[in-house]
Parts: C-alpha cells; structure tokens; sequence
C-alpha cells in the first residue's frame, strides 16, 4: 500500500492514444492541449501517438499542419512523437489497438481530439499509479468536479444505465464507464485481447478490466461536452450498442491473450474455486506451515491453501506475479516473488521451508530433474515437496500442446525422477478421475485449444459431487500427485546436471 501522498521523487512514463476521425477543425487545439504534460513533475517521458482512423475530411492535412508545427518549435524534451494513419475508416477501438502496438510508456491512455476533456486531469489519475498502486483510473465526469457542461440530460441518463449495467455484470461501482479518459498500466492492457472497432471498446476494457481483479480507480474530472451541431458523433444506435457489448462481454472469457503459459485456460478454470478447493483438500494434510508455492499462476490454489505462518507465492510470468501480489493486502504472511523453476538463484533466499507445492509445472520443462533438485535444495531436511504432474502419455492432446506440455506422466517416469532428484517416495496416488473424459474429448478428439465456458461453469458446480464419487470411478486419473520427502541429514546434490533423457514415451 502506498503512502497518503505522492511521493514527489517517484516518477513514471505516460503514452497517450489520440484516435481521430473526421476532427479537422478542432485536433490541432485538442492535441496543443496536450502541452500541460510537460510540466508534470511525475512524469519523466510523454510519447504521443496520433492515429487517423481513415479521416474524410482534412483532418490529415491538419495534423501535417502540426506536426511541421513542431518541428518548428519543438516542445520540451521530454516529449515524443508518433503519427499513424490508417487508409479507411475502422473504428475507434482499432485506432486504440494500432496506438497501444507502438506505445513503450508504463502507463496508456486515451485522449479524444474532440476539446471534451482537459488533459490537466491526467496529472492528477497519474499519481494514484504511484502512491495507490492503481492497475486502472477512470476520469468520472459524474463525480464532484470543477465543473461539466450542462447539456442532453437523456445522454448522461442513458450513460447512467450504461454504467449500472456494467456495474451489474462485473460487481464494481463506476459511476463513468463510457468516459474516455481511461487510464491504464501498459504492460496489463496489452495483455488483455481488445475485439471492439468501435464505441463499444468503452465497456469492454471496463469489464475486462474487472475480471482480471485489476485495482481500479476513479478521479473527478472536466468535461465540456460538444452538441450535435458542434460535430459530437455518438448516438443512440451506439448506445444500443453498447448494450450488446455488456452482455457480450459479461458471457466472455477472452481475458487473456493467448500465451505459453496457458493464460486462458488459467483464466477459466479460476471460474471453478469449487475444483481448487476439491484440489487443496487433498494436498492440505501434507503441508507444514513454511510453505513455498512454485508456478502459482493467478493465485486460484494459493487462495485455498492459506493463511499459514509463512506462505510464499511464485511464478514465472511477471504478469501472474502482480496479479498474485493482491492477494497480499489483507495476508501479512504471504510473500510474492518470480521464480523460475530451473533456475535456483531465482528461488526465495529462504532454505528451510518445511513444504514445497508444486503442481502443473514439471511437465513444463525439459529438464525435470533439475527442478526437482532445486526443490529439494530449499527443503528443509524431512520437509516434503507435493509434486502434481498430467498422467499418461496417450493422453496428450492440443490442450497439452496449448499449455506447452512437454511430456505426461507414468507412475514408474515419477518415481524414477523423484528418485534421482535426491527424495524419498513416500506416496504416489491418483487424481481426477472424472476429468479424463472431458480432457480426452477436448484434447484428442475435438482438438480444441481451450475449455467452454459452459464446461468450466458444469466443472464448478459438479465439483463437490465429483470429490466424493472421484475415488469410486472405473476410469483412469487426469493427474498424478507424488508426496515426495527430503531425507534429514543428508547431503545435498550437486547442481549441475547432465541433460536427461528424453522420457516422454511412458504410459499412465
């Protein structure tokens, strides 16, 4: 948590998106408005990315006007420029997927070249990154303010419905989802796949936002909004929408691009807290209360397995680390960190955990012993590591390939790892037997590259019947969970390790 006030010496970059279309008359005063940045004292670089959506009118002719303007007398330094046009007319929302491909500052946000808002407010939304640790600020044109124009009172209330609609479908309370002035952490923003080309972009970075439990933020701002005969372009047709995008977007699970790591298929299955609490119950009684947490992803387990003296949570995609540091404002037991698994440097400075939870990793990576070995070597001597791995080798389907997979296990092929990593076996016991058919049937014979939705929600609310019926089920398991104990006294192994064979051709 970050201090009441900004502390002055902290600073960050800012990229602004400018999306124009058909502005002829007003984008040269819209984008000289953007000056007031200079002077910011909390931001050291300000990139300004000009994208023409395909302009009719002479908004290109215009913008060439002030780009020579510049040149002519170019702003202070910390300033940078970039103009982008597209040759016909996509929409708002691909104009803001062209900027934000160019856009290197920490934060992204954009700006209308209508004169509507005041880029003076952007100071104030760019300090909450620093001293609130804001992933998302919203500028509210409802909020107490210096002032709004007062005009088209079925606009604002159609805005109202918008918002609560919004507010309905990912349990926030905004009081502006349509404002423009949407603030966000770059890294998080690209991150998230945007598909609107229009208006409706509005409520979908709302909502997506939402689901990805980002830290979001309102600030008051200005707003002079235009009349129709002014040039103000949207409509009730948008509005309606706008509508359909909520709805949409509400069902949707595309929160994620698509990644090695399975980012999707993550996402989906923290739609099932019922399945992570099925899985954490049958790990809890193994673990001690030094806990260390190896391939985290986005905090669904680590939920259900604390509070415990000392638990700490780790991951090596740097975006699933600041999801996993939320988790941390209310659990002053919980560490976060980025770890590679194969890499023991990157471990916690810790050596004396009592228990090592390590599930759905090992079968990432090549060399499996080694992150077996570097596992043991931050045990303490007794302490046990619970190891979950994919079963069965004839399994293997888009969805291993999806989540970058490189084998599945036979018990023999755990144990022999296990073994040569330096453990002791104390146990090898099966997993999920009920999810077998539904991976077969997505991974091998439908080859799909993801879960349903509606698979994911049937997973949920099934779970507890499936926990107590698993054991009883003529079908082999999903996964296997190998207990695996450090032996006391003795010595550790050495680091470095020869290439191990390739093993992926064993049977569950």
């Amino acid at each position: 948590m970050g201090s009441a006030e900004t502390d002055m010496s902290a600073t960050t970059t800012l990229s602004v998106l400018v999306p124009i279309y058909n502005e002829e008359y007003l984008v040269e005063a819209s984008l000289a408005r953007l000056e007031t940045l200079g002077d910011c004292p909390t931001l050291s670089r300000v990139q300004i990315i000009v994208v023409d959506d395909g302009s009719r009118d002479a908004s290109a002719t215009a913008i060439e006007r002030f780009r020579l303007a510049l040149e002519a007398r170019p702003w202070p330094g910390k300033f940078e420029w970039k103009f982008l046009r597209h040759e016909r007319n996509r929409g708002k929302g691909a104009g803001i997927r062209t900027g934000l491909e160019h856009a290197d500052g920490e934060l992204t946000v954009i700006h209308d070249a209508d004169l509507e808002y005041f880029p003076e407010d952007l100071k104030r939304m760019v300090s909450l990154f620093l001293d609130q640790q804001a992933d998302a600020v919203f500028g509210s044109r409802f909020l107490s303010g210096d002032f709004r124009r007062v005009l088209f009172y079925r606009h604002a209330l159609a805005n109202h419905v918008l918002t609560f609609l919004c507010d309905l479908v990912c349990d926030l309370n905004l009081t502006d989802m349509e404002t423009c002035y949407k603030m966000v952490r770059t890294e998080l923003l690209r991150d998230i796949p945007l598909e609107s080309r229009d208006f409706r972009i509005e409520p979908e970075l709302a909502i997506k936002l939402a689901r990805r439990n980002a830290r979001i933020f309102e600030v008051p701002i200005r707003y002079a909004g235009r009349g129709y005969l002014e040039g103000k372009k949207i409509g009730w047709r948008d509005g309606v929408k706008a509508l359909g995008a909520i709805l949409r977007f509400g069902l949707s699970d595309r929160l994620y691009r698509e990644d090695p790591a399975g980012g999707e298929i993550l996402e989906r299955l923290a739609r099932a807290p019922r399945f992570s609490r099925w899985m954490a119950d049958v790990i809890r009684p193994y673990l001690g209360q030094r806990v260390l947490e190896i391939g985290a992803g986005t905090g669904n387990l680590t939920a259900q397995l604390v509070p415990r003296r000392f638990y700490c949570a780790t991951d090596a995609n740097a975006t699933y680390v600041a999801g996993l540091a939320k988790l941390r404002e209310s659990r002053p037991y919980l560490q976060v960190g980025q770890t590679d698994g194969t890499l023991l440097e990157t471990f916690p400075k810790e050596r004396d955990f009592d228990s090592v939870v390590c599930l759905n990793v090992v079968e990432h990576v090549d060399n499996d012993e080694l992150i077996l070995r570097n596992i043991h070597a931050v045990l303490a001597p007794g302490g046990r590591a619970v190891i979950l791995v994919p079963r069965g080798q004839w399994l293997y389907g888009t969805l291993d390939e999806v989540l970058g997979h490189r084998r599945r296990y036979s018990r023999d092929m755990l144990r022999d790892v296990g073994s040569r990593a330096g453990f002791d076996i104390e146990r090898i016991f099966t997993f999920n037997r009920v999810g077998v058919a539904a991976w077969w049937l997505n991974g091998k014979a439908l080859r799909r590259r993801t879960f349903g939705l509606w698979q994911t929600k049937l997973l949920n609310l099934l779970a507890p019947l499936f926990q107590r019926i698993d054991r009883w089920l003529p079908l082999p398991s999903l996964s296997w969970i190998a207990i695996l104990r450090k032996p006391a006294g003795t010595r550790e192994p050495e680091q470095e390790i020869p290439t191990v064979a390739n093993r992926e051709t064993g049977t569950g």
